[in-house]
């Protein structure tokens, strides 16, 4: 082996052999592949193989729809075969509910061009005569769909990425990794036949580990949140209408699978009951090995399996297979460059790794290579988990979850159960006091909706179909409270960052597309860009010093922009980076009441004049001193205060003292309502506030997201900007619309299909009911000549909506009421 190499991959499975490859098609040859054993040694080789392409967001169904189209000409190009079966799939729904998410799933399929089709379970079986259409409504049928042999296909990656350059080397096991000054240097390597030790000196090193990848994590001082499960399938012998072309079939109500194996059928699925495994560490010699036969772990799939496939019952069964995979605390992968710069990580693949190894690798190579991924990677990226998953209690409580419901039927709004409650405001009892109906993101337990509220809305407000699940009429209560008179919302989860030292200005005035170089005490909206100039992050930054920033982003994007910031700082010592969220409370006060509440408990002066809009100031409320932001993420009149952790009950109920004192209702109106994150939801798309990971994503321009007014070239050169610059004289490619369907009880959810004169030219970003105009709105990118004022459809559920294009924001278009 080499003492240097430009990249070390470890871990030889579909992953690292796929990362191989694509790093070596874009020149990178100087690169060595490392495995423990024989390439395919851990999971990979007892996958079962199976290929889908329609998945849960946009950016896996193109990784997957990337992998067909590269599984179809791989044995050309390599000359190894594996062994690709493009035979089609069904997936069956046995409940209604289940028929619902299908016909959301057959609208979303028609976006990307695949020839999906909604067919009834007389024609599934026809596709599938063995099964019985007992109970079943329809299936989804896509005939690009199929199945491989997953050590075939990192043989054939392998051999792709070996004609070009690429060293493989087997039987080598990595017990350091070298890491100076937060970056990596190479790995320390030992043979494993031989024993000889070697150190290779690298640039980059990837973590494709598989199950592996969090022992390897830890040697680079990185937490990578991955438990294997035991996952079981099995193969019979030969059974009488099984051939080669048979579909694979998925019925994930009776929690099965399967696929045509030789004449016979291999079946598999996900229990209720997980199995985790080997959760003190995997022995040093579990390569290419499986597990004992768990049947009675099994026997709830098999009870399944025999209720749609009958002939299962009485064929031979040859073989079981018990194999452990790694599963992540979300179901998601896990990839992308770690807190320490050049160690990347491509691993957590939830037993959907095959379908999605080509993608992985072409978008991982990218990023190594490029700098930046292709494709929006935010809820796949590494960056997303906080220190909690440092915990491994924590993590397999989420991760056992995940397994358990693998096949359920998740609706919108749908909240995780497992490890919680975790983080909490200080204010966390008096909200269960006023009926909190909690959510969690990041660990953090947030409001959804109060209780108290419900008696104040209407449940003929409810929405249609599966947007109605989850849901309150207190949410439109409050929303409708905060536009009249005045809410108290705690945002004490939004992600607080500081930037400080003499630095700071111009590493934020490099990374920020608006003008940051402002006056202390002026706050800016601004994105962080990438260098295809699409939005990384959506925050806004407030001069508290002349060498002091305090920036503020949602709470799951906290890690991530965090990450983003640590990857630009300059190594000098000239800007100092710290996460400050758990120090410090946050409560938006919003309305058109809300300066005069404040105005009961401080003695600052809050008149427009001396406190304007996008300004910051020291105040007092009550016998708290607390940072003010005249910011609003719900359009009104309002401020953030942030105050230390240890004061925050006490400045909580000042407020809420004050607001409920006969003073503050003397009008007849409620003196204070607590509002929930859903409130805050529906008066921000009123007002046309952008969400990120929705509507503005890193695959998408300030420009084309309605953002222009907070992008200012003219300030000097930043991140991003030559890429706005060519995006400019381009043209845009699409833009950022607002609809209002006819019809308000009909919401959109995300990812829904619209269309113009009967064409389909764009997808639903987010959407939702306006509670103070009365519409549901939605918003989608769109064609540049799609005009404001042209009518169009949206497919809610199978049904075809009305909507007209308008010009957003729907609610106080002229900002009058934020600066008021």
């Amino acid at each position: 082996m080499t003492e240097h190499a430009r990249a070390v991959i470890i871990g030889g499975g579909v992953g690292g052999t796929s990362i191989a490859y694509h790093l070596a098609q874009l020149g990178w040859t100087d690169v060595v592949l490392l495995d423990r054993a024989e390439l395919t040694s851990g999971s990979t080789f007892h996958s079962a193989g199976l290929v889908g392409q329609l998945r849960s967001t946009v950016t896996l169904t193109r990784m997957m729809m990337y992998g067909v189209e590269l599984y179809r000409r791989l044995a050309a190009e390599t000359g190894i075969d594996p062994a690709w079966h493009e035979v089609g799939s069904l997936r069956l729904a046995s409940s209604t509910a289940r028929h619902e998410e299908l016909r959301r799933q057959a609208a979303w399929a028609r976006t990307f061009g695949l020839p999906l089709e909604l067919v009834t379970a007389h024609e599934a079986q026809d596709r599938f005569p063995l099964m019985t259409t007992d109970g079943v409504l329809g299936a989804l049928w896509l005939p690009t769909d199929g199945w491989l042999d997953p050590t075939g296909l990192a043989m054939a990656l392998a051999a792709g990425a070996r004609s070009r350059g690429t060293a493989v080397v087997q039987h080598q096991r990595v017990v350091g990794i070298g890491v100076r000054d937060g970056r990596v240097t190479g790995v320390d390597v030992v043979d494993a036949r031989t024993g000889e030790r070697r150190t290779i000196a690298a640039d980059v090193v990837v973590n494709a580990g598989g199950m592996y990848a969090p022992e390897i994590g830890r040697l680079a001082g990185v937490t990578i949140p991955i438990v294997p499960m035991a996952h079981e399938y099995l193969f019979t012998g030969a059974i009488p209408g099984v051939h080669p072309g048979l579909p694979t079939m998925r019925d994930p109500d009776n929690l099965c699978y399967f696929r045509e194996e030789v004449g016979g059928l291999c079946m598999g699925g996900y229990e209720r009951s997980p199995a985790p495994w080997s959760l003190d560490g995997i022995p040093a010699d579990f390569n290419h090995r499986l597990l004992e036969p768990d049947w009675p772990r099994f026997e709830e799939i098999q009870a399944g399996a025999v209720r749609r496939v009958p002939a299962i019952a009485e064929a031979p069964v040859t073989r079981m297979v018990n194999g452990p995979e790694g599963f992540t605390p979300d179901n998601e992968f896990i990839l992308g460059e770690s807190e320490v710069r050049g160690f990347f990580v491509a691993a957590g693949f939830c037993a959907h790794g095959i379908a999605g190894a080509a993608g992985i690798g072409r978008q991982i190579a990218t990023w190594i290579v490029e700098g930046e991924p292709e494709l929006d990677l935010s809820r796949m990226d590494i960056r997303r988990f906080g220190a909690q998953y440092r915990s491994r209690s924590y993590t397999l409580a989420r991760t056992t979850e995940v397994y358990a419901t693998y096949y359920d039927i998740h609706y919108p709004n749908e909240e995780r159960r497992a490890g919680r409650p975790l983080r909490t405001s200080p204010t966390y009892g008096r909200l269960k006091d006023l009926g909190a109906v909690f959510g969690e993101k990041s660990g953090w337990e947030r409001p959804n909706w109060f209780g108290i509220n419900e008696a104040h809305g209407t449940d003929q407000d409810r929405p249609l179909g599966w947007a109605g699940e989850h849901w309150s009429p207190a949410i439109g209560a409050e929303a409708v409270a905060t536009r009249r008179g005045v809410t108290i919302f705690d945002e004490t989860s939004f992600s607080k960052i500081e930037v400080a030292g003499p630095g700071a200005c111009g590493f934020v005035q490099h990374l920020a597309a608006n003008d940051v170089d402002v006056p202390v005490g002026h706050v800016v909206y601004t994105s962080l860009l990438n260098s295809r100039g699409g939005i990384e992050a959506d925050l806004t930054m407030t001069r508290v010093a002349p060498d002091r920033y305090l920036l503020v982003t949602g709470t799951a994007s906290g890690q991530r922009d965090l990450g983003w910031l640590r990857k630009h700082e300059p190594g000098d010592g000239t800007v100092r980076i710290a996460d400050i969220t758990s120090s410090r409370v946050c409560f938006g006060i919003w309305g058109p009441r809300a300066r005069d509440l404040l105005g009961l408990v401080s003695p600052d002066d809050l008149s427009n004049d001396a406190f304007p809009y996008l300004t910051a100031r020291e105040i007092t409320i009550g016998p708290v001193s607390v940072l003010a932001l005249r910011v609003t993420y719900v359009g009104e009149l309002g401020w953030e205060l942030y105050a230390p952790s240890e004061y925050g009950l006490t400045l909580w109920a000042t407020i809420w003292a004050a607001g409920s004192s006969e003073a503050a209702r003397d009008d007849g109106e409620p003196g204070i309502t607590a509002g929930g994150y859903r409130a805050i939801d529906a008066l921000r798309l009123e007002k046309g506030y952008r969400a990120w990971g929705s509507d503005i994503t890193p695959d998408d321009t300030p420009y084309e997201a309605g953002l222009g007014f907070a992008v200012r070239l003219d300030k000097g050169d930043f991140l991003g900007r030559d890429a706005l610059v060519r995006a400019r004289e381009a043209g845009p490619r699409k833009r950022l619309r607002c609809l209002v369907l006819d019809d308000f009880r009909s919401v959109c959810l995300g990812n829904e299909p619209v269309r113009i004169g009967g064409d389909v030219v764009g997808r639903v970003t987010s959407g939702g009911q306006g509670f103070a105009v009365g519409k549901s709105l939605a918003y989608a990118y769109l064609p540049p000549a799609v005009a404001v004022g042209e009518r169009g459809e949206v497919d809610v559920f199978g049904t075809w909506v009305g909507c007209e294009i308008v010009r957003d924001p729907v609610y106080d278009a002229a900002g009058e009421r934020i600066r008021a």
